[in-house]
């Protein structure tokens, strides 16, 4: 008897319209949706898969970012799973629900189309608004292109739902430099998602048969015990997000480096490009172009912000001479996020880091500036491309 072959497809789409399949794949039962450019077109698509009968889920249109993370806390807390997205503005407003929904250990996975923060307002991206996000207890995974985006929205409901973790995760798109850009991308078969990602099963959901107590006060007593347990699952997400990833591979053919960091052309570089999102597709396009002139650079794609791949990092330190880090956010007052956690997490090492702000408000980066950034010595913060 020959097995029939369960195949996927292959379509030219925009990376929203990735995420979007992406989360229809996973099934999810409610979805509270609030539009904000550059997301929108998410919210779009979703509504459009839902009132073609392609998605049995419930869209809620709720009157802000802040009801409609508010209504997963809801959805999920009931036991079911549930999907949303944001950008910028819309994060920025959900800010004191995020740490509710981590609090209260609920696996919620919610796309964030990275954009700048006001003021001025600006459209376009950085990654100030899930930079800002980074303390609230979230896991944070940054995507560089839509065949990463859509795998990704898939390996962050395996993470997030693990009984032994149950936080929420962000999936973050750099805003329009990917959310709008069309590539080529493969779409798995739903039977493969499901035996990949079974049916969500909640390891405590309000029931009036058996009734619990969620998000009770914590006292002085206890509430450091509740912060413990959350900074507990973030260390056990570390094994389990690479772990999701080896997986992933064996499912689809697919990873992305070891699940917490990917790495290029790393093999006797004395010199490490260290970012997230996008610009690594720059980064390696410039390692590849000094390679050819007998100049060895590597790259760093950092895609779990959080939790921090700190000792992934001091590994590849101990063997290079310097990381070059781009951060498309600022700490107003010190420096990019990005930098300050690789230098805390070097500590003791004698690997330099330099740090250079740079694109945000979707300003470009380009090839000349990282050859640029290479060239610098000795840089605390510097700020790339700009009239100073």
């Amino acid at each position: 008897m020959v097995k029939k072959r369960i195949k996927s497809t292959t379509r030219v789409i925009e990376a929203s319209m990735a995420v979007a399949l992406s989360a229809k794949l996973c099934e999810p039962a409610v979805i509270p949706m609030y539009p904000i450019t550059p997301q929108t077109h998410i919210v779009e698509r979703l509504a459009d898969f839902i009132n073609d009968g392609d998605l049995n889920a419930e869209m809620i249109h709720v009157e802000s970012e802040h009801a409609a993370i508010s209504a997963t806390i809801g959805v999920s807390a009931a036991g079911s799973r549930v999907f949303t997205a944001t950008a910028s503005q819309g994060l920025a407003l959900m800010h004191e629900v995020l740490h509710v929904v981590s609090g209260m250990r609920l696996p919620v996975v919610m796309a964030v189309a990275n954009r700048a923060l006001s003021a001025p307002i600006n459209i376009w991206n950085d990654h100030q608004d899930s930079v800002s996000a980074r303390d609230t207890g979230w896991i944070q995974l940054y995507v560089e292109s839509a065949q990463e985006a859509l795998d990704s929205v898939i390996m962050a409901y395996k993470i997030a739902e693990d009984h032994k973790i149950l936080l929420p995760v962000m999936v973050c798109l750099d805003g329009f430099t990917l959310t709008h850009v069309y590539e080529p991308v493969d779409i798995p078969a739903q039977t493969k998602v499901r035996k990949f990602l079974p049916k969500f099963n909640s390891y405590y959901n309000l029931n009036p048969k058996k009734p619990i107590t969620m998000g009770p006060v914590g006292f002085p007593d206890s509430f450091m015990e509740f912060k413990k347990q959350e900074q507990n699952a973030m260390e056990v997400a570390k094994k389990a997000i690479k772990k999701v990833n080896t997986d992933f591979k064996k499912s689809f053919g697919r990873s992305y480096g070891n699940g917490l960091i990917e790495t290029y052309n790393l093999k006797g570089a004395k010199d490490v490009i260290v970012g997230m999102g996008t610009i690594c597709g720059t980064a390696k396009f410039v390692s590849d172009e000094l390679k050819k002139k007998g100049k060895k650079v590597g790259v760093i794609k950092i895609k779990s912000y959080r939790p921090f791949p700190a000792e992934d990092l001091k590994n590849i330190a101990k063997k290079v001479k310097r990381f070059i880090v781009i951060d498309r956010n600022i700490s107003l007052g010190h420096e990019g996020a990005l930098a300050t956690d690789i230098k805390a997490s070097l500590f003791g090492i004698k690997t330099k880091v330099d740090g250079f702000i740079a694109g945000l408000g979707g300003r470009d980066i380009t090839g000349d500036d990282m050859k640029y950034m290479l060239k610098s010595k000795n840089v605390e913060s510097e700020w790339i491309n700009v009239k100073q």
